[in-house]
């Protein structure tokens, strides 16, 4: 790859190179640079170009200077405009230790890659990326509270009549040209095949009007998935900005319509054994061990809620009624559980799918953890209870309790309590000091917003 890179240089194909990198909370980061800077060094010594006191949770402004390290197999010649440009995501080093940086979201996948190295196992990760794209969107803040609107505007958006008619939450798998994103989408897979070497699965609009869509994106190793989403969410940016349209992975953007999840779709291999499967289980051909994995999610899966619903607002999507999985409990085919089995009697194709994680998580940070928690469950032998195959949202609370049924958590502090007791399982993959740096982060994030009065509040609450 190493030579590709040159090979695109040297024919002139490419001026610039993008230095891709991820922070803590999954915002996206680049600087651009002239491909004069790149020799066969800068993969082992990288580029002091970044500042990391700039960059939230990274460092302190007197030891600020950090390191891009550019990973050669995800170099890519982009075919957005401006051209001849490259992109590569890149590795964070202290610049003078060149150690790295412990807070790389990225070296927790590379850490939990070489865990599962050492057990002689291979975790593939697949996701279903859901999220809205709208035509406009306006939002006015006034930081002292005296001024505050949102304005949305879709193609798409209910009881409007803009060519077609639309209701809420009844746009799954609606066909073009009722479906206003159907060209974007396909124009987005061939981007991501051709250039990225991204491989989508399947798309489609879903439940929710006002944009919603889901693309699914095909399983690979850890760090892979996590390079993967990455450069998912760029493409889509950046082909979206050529249609004038704006995306958003924000999980619940309108109140009266589904929020978007991302779904995790995970199977551990040993050479080439699915050890999730299992042809004499007469329930889902689901192994004993994938049963134990399964446990370590529901164990752990009121502290894993911090890191897979990382916003304020991942919790206004995680409430019954809109289709997202609020009951820690596991069923086949069933999406009112936190994890389902889809029905497959494939043998390669057999896995699990975590259903409460939502696309403004960090994938590396998200996926390091999930396979963390099923370790643990793994490890410590976790029965995970017989599976519940009713509609969870309509037992009655005395039903659940009988059932054993626990909830996640309702708000994103609640999530980072939990956090804070039940964090074990993450180690070796996770340090204490990204733990401690991510909770401070979080705590602080919605401390910040809890201090703010909605618009629906005084609604509510102005005339008592």
């Amino acid at each position: 790859m190493i030579e590709k890179i040159f090979g695109s240089i040297n024919e002139g194909k490419i001026r610039w190179i993008d230095l891709v990198f991820m922070d803590i909370k999954g915002h996206i980061h680049s600087v651009t640079v002239p491909v004069s800077h790149f020799s066969d060094d800068v993969f082992i010594d990288g580029l002091t170009k970044l500042d990391g006191s700039s960059v939230e949770g990274f460092k302190d402004i007197h030891k600020s200077d950090l390191t891009l390290i550019p990973i050669p197999e995800t170099f890519v010649e982009l075919p957005f405009k401006p051209s001849e440009a490259g992109w590569i995501i890149c590795k964070v080093s202290d610049s003078i230790s060149k150690e790295r940086l412990l807070l790389d979201p990225r070296y927790i996948a590379e850490n939990c890659w070489n865990e599962l190295n050492k057990k002689g196992l291979t975790a593939f990760v697949g996701s279903e990326v859901e999220f809205f794209i709208f035509e406009d969107v306006k939002v006015d803040i006034d930081p002292l509270g005296y001024r505050q609107s949102i304005m949305i505007k879709s193609a798409e958006e209910p009881y409007r009549n803009n060519g077609y008619m639309y209701m809420p939450n009844s746009s799954y798998y609606t066909s073009p040209p009722i479906d206003r994103y159907y060209s974007l989408r396909r124009e987005a897979a061939d981007i991501l095949k051709e250039y990225f070497r991204v491989e989508i699965d399947a798309l489609h609009h879903e439940v929710a009007s006002s944009g919603q869509i889901e693309m699914d994106i095909r399983y690979d190793e850890v760090i892979a998935s996590g390079d993967n989403l990455l450069a998912f969410k760029y493409v889509i940016r950046r082909l979206a900005e050529k249609y004038n349209y704006y995306p958003t992975f924000m999980p619940k953007p309108i109140v009266s319509q589904n929020g978007s999840g991302l779904h995790i779709h995970q199977s551990l291999w040993r050479d080439n054994t699915n050890l999730f499967y299992d042809e004499n289980d007469k329930y889902a051909n689901l192994s004993q061990l994938a049963r134990y994995y399964i446990g370590g999610l529901i164990e752990h899966g009121r502290s894993l809620s911090a890191i897979v619903s990382p916003t304020v607002n991942s919790y206004k999507r995680l409430v019954p009624g809109f289709e997202a999985p609020v009951y820690l409990t596991w069923s086949r085919a069933n999406r009112s559980a936190a994890i389902r089995i889809p029905i497959s009697h494939n043998y390669s194709a057999k896995r699990i799918e975590y259903r409460p994680p939502d696309p403004s998580c960090n994938p590396y940070i998200a996926f390091s953890a999930i396979i963390a928690a099923g370790l643990d469950g793994i490890r410590r032998k976790i029965d995970p209870g017989d599976p519940i195959d009713k509609n969870i949202y309509k037992l009655t609370a005395k039903e659940k309790r009988e059932y054993g049924i626990k909830e996640l958590p309702r708000s994103l502090w609640e999530a980072l309590e939990e956090l804070e007791i039940d964090n074990d399982y993450l180690r070796p993959s996770f340090s204490n000091q990204f733990i401690e740096r991510y909770i401070e982060i979080k705590k602080n994030e919605y401390r910040k917003l809890s201090l703010h009065p909605s618009p629906i509040e005084y609604l509510y609450y102005y005339n008592l």
